[in-house]
């Protein structure tokens, strides 16, 4: 049975793949969120910093001999070291700035870490080979499902929904939004705010680290990497509201759906549909979909 001319077998798979590069938009396009809507930083670093997980990732396995599993949680923290220390020695100076000079900031920290391991390891990109834990694939009946890529997708919405309730349902996360809003009225109660800045920050980073260590060994680990994603991820936070944490999730999620569906019966434009979708949605909604109108 064909779908205007295509094996019905490949719809779901192809939605599938649709899924997991939703759920690659979905992780990282959350990190921008939360470093744009609490911190109020257009952080153009975050590809470079995917980059660099996956990296990471491949040198512990490569020179290390360090498991997929333990790189998953050193990885996250490694890279989220990295952006504590980056917080604190540079981006915090620009906070009472024009935001533009933390964009361009942003932008030469991506361009450095690039030209570093474009220059110890050129462009040709580094395999990594999946767990042989999630080896192989399932078959469930109307496809083929590979393992690794179902516990890609896990893992993602686990974090992304995880990441949602802690920031918008806890305590916490009330004393971080708060914190941002209302710095000096936070600390009078005790609360020191240049520590949460600086840990909001390097949560953020981490979150496209174990983006990049999930994305090890589905993808040729490489300089470009994360530069050849970031521009799509910033699309997708567009269209979901620049500082709505739900809005990137989900937008992030159906976009890649979308660009599965585009893939079966048009796949020259399923590079371009997540911009397509965003003319759109700027035109009929500028603040996003999931936006506060101002």
């Amino acid at each position: 049975m064909d779908i205007f001319g295509i094996p019905y077998q490949a719809v779901p798979a192809q939605l599938f793949l649709g899924l997991v590069n939703g759920c690659f938009y979905a992780l990282l396009s959350l990190g921008l969120a939360i470093i744009f809507g609490l911190l109020n930083v257009i952080n153009l670093s975050h590809g470079a910093l995917y980059m660099l997980g996956a990296f990471i990732t491949w040198m512990g396995l490569s020179y290390a001999g360090i498991s997929y599993w333990w790189m998953l949680l050193l990885t996250p923290l490694a890279v989220g070291v990295f952006g504590v220390v980056i917080e604190r020695l540079a981006l915090r100076r620009l906070y009472r700035l024009d935001h533009l000079y933390g964009m361009l900031l942003m932008i030469g920290l991506a361009h450095v870490l690039e030209g570093l391991f474009h220059s110890f390891y050129g462009v040709s990109g580094k395999s990594y080979s999946s767990p042989a834990a999630l080896g192989g694939a399932t078959d469930i009946g109307f496809m083929v499902l590979p393992n690794y890529r179902a516990w890609v997708v896990v893992a993602s919405l686990v974090t992304c929904f995880g990441t949602w309730y802690a920031i918008e349902r806890t305590r916490l996360g009330a004393t971080l939004r708060a914190g941002t809003e209302n710095p000096r009225l936070v600390e009078a109660f005790g609360v020191n705010v240049p520590l949460l800045v600086t840990l909001t920050y390097g949560f953020g980073a981490a979150l496209a680290g174990f983006a990049g260590v999930l994305a090890a060994p589905m993808v040729q680990v490489s300089p470009l990497m994360g530069s050849n994603l970031i521009v799509a991820v910033f699309a997708v936070v567009v269209i979901g509201g620049l500082s709505s944490i739900l809005g990137a999730i989900l937008t992030g999620l159906g976009l890649g759906v979308i660009e599965g569906v585009v893939g079966i019966f048009y796949p020259q434009l399923s590079a371009t549909v997540v911009f397509i979708v965003m003319a759109v949605v700027l035109l009929l909604r500028p603040a996003g979909l999931f936006g506060r109108e101002k």
